[in-house]
């Protein structure tokens, strides 16, 4: 074959796909957006804004943060999500799938900071907390209560049990499945945060970080904790209809159901915007969503959406998503993530 020829089928070939690009464009012409349920209010009244902006209102699905990663990461193409929200970051595994599906440029953006509270009825008894206290009442497996460097399968049934100043009510805790990033966030934060606490296991980490995740961040299989689903104000009106049960979702939801149910004090602050935005409260995250730049121009509105989500009137101190429960970053971050998210900037994975 000579070079003209060839040069001709390559010149051929890349026509076709620019030419098949916009055909599939048109199968869609709203904003497809997966991921957190955390996230997902606060999405879903962007995207109520900018509807009535006269663009087609973007379409949004609580799947949890690892499930709108899954399908954000299958691949390009109007099939997929444009846009996914996570209550957590990317993991390194998330975005090498990314890369092997043809998912090249990724721009992630840091939204906001949100708590992760452990709630009961606000007609139960107000509960403090540590993070000792819940690693012991919700791990897989806990230090041998009878003494010793051992564990054990967690024996604990009531809070008594884990600690003589909380009731004597059994341990029934509703919160996330595993595909949420809220319970990838609570057992970082919290589980390992309590299971780091007893200095044995906490130097398991240098000898071996496998046996030490294993160990402290896997919650109990026997029925004390319960998943209740993606579904965030599900729990809170599980919570209400069992005052003797806790749950776990985000501030936000607290926020939104305040009279309802009462979120925990946990080491001894107490759960609200000011000490999640410091990091003074144990259990604070930051929260996320990642574009996808290849569907930035073939589905409308991706730019748009992107710039009313980081305009000041959205996600600034006075905007519409603290009303909501959102918690603000600081200016000098909102404007270097206004800047990153509205420039497309493309992560490199050396952040992970």
């Amino acid at each position: 074959m000579n070079v003209k020829m060839k040069a001709s089928i390559v010149g051929a070939a890349a026509a076709l796909a620019f030419a098949t690009a916009p055909a599939t464009a048109i199968a869609r012409d709203t904003i497809s957006i997966v991921g957190s349920s955390t996230v997902y209010p606060f999405a879903t009244t962007v995207a109520e804004r900018f509807g009535r902006g006269g663009n087609p209102t973007p379409k949004i699905e609580s799947t949890g943060s690892g499930g709108g990663l899954k399908l954000f990461c299958q691949g390009v193409g109007t099939d997929t999500p444009d846009i996914t929200n996570a209550s957590r970051r990317m993991k390194k595994s998330e975005f090498e799938q990314c890369q092997s599906n043809g998912i090249k440029d990724i721009t992630e953006v840091v939204v906001g900071y949100d708590g992760i509270v452990v709630a009961n009825s606000a007609k139960a008894q107000h509960i403090d907390l540590t993070l000792r206290d819940i690693f012991l009442a919700l791990a897989k497996e806990v230090p041998d209560p009878k003494g010793g460097e051992k564990l054990v399968p967690n024996p604990y049934k009531t809070w008594k049990e884990v600690n003589s100043s909380l009731p004597d009510t059994k341990i029934e805790v509703l919160g996330p499945p595993p595909t949420s990033g809220t319970r990838d966030a609570f057992n970082e934060l919290a589980i390992e945060g309590g299971c780091k606490t007893f200095d044995w296991l906490a130097a398991i980490k240098k000898q071996d970080k496998s046996k030490y995740k294993a160990i402290c961040r896997s919650i109990r299989e026997d029925g004390a904790y319960v998943e209740a689903g993606e579904n965030d104000n599900l729990i809170v009106q599980k919570l209400v209809s069992n005052p003797s049960a806790l749950g776990v979702f985000g501030y936000s939801f607290l926020d939104q159901n305040r009279g309802k149910v009462q979120g925990a004090k946990i080491n001894g602050v107490a759960p609200a915007m000011e000490v999640i935005a410091s990091g003074e409260y144990p259990v604070s995250r930051s929260l996320y969503f990642y574009v996808k730049k290849a569907h930035v121009g073939v589905v409308p509105g991706i730019e748009g959406y992107i710039k009313e989500f980081t305009s000041e009137r959205a996600w600034g101190p006075e905007g519409y998503l603290v009303d909501k429960g959102m918690i603000p970053l600081p200016a000098d971050k909102r404007a270097e993530m206004a800047k990153q998210a509205q420039g497309l900037v493309t992560m490199t994975g050396n952040e992970l």
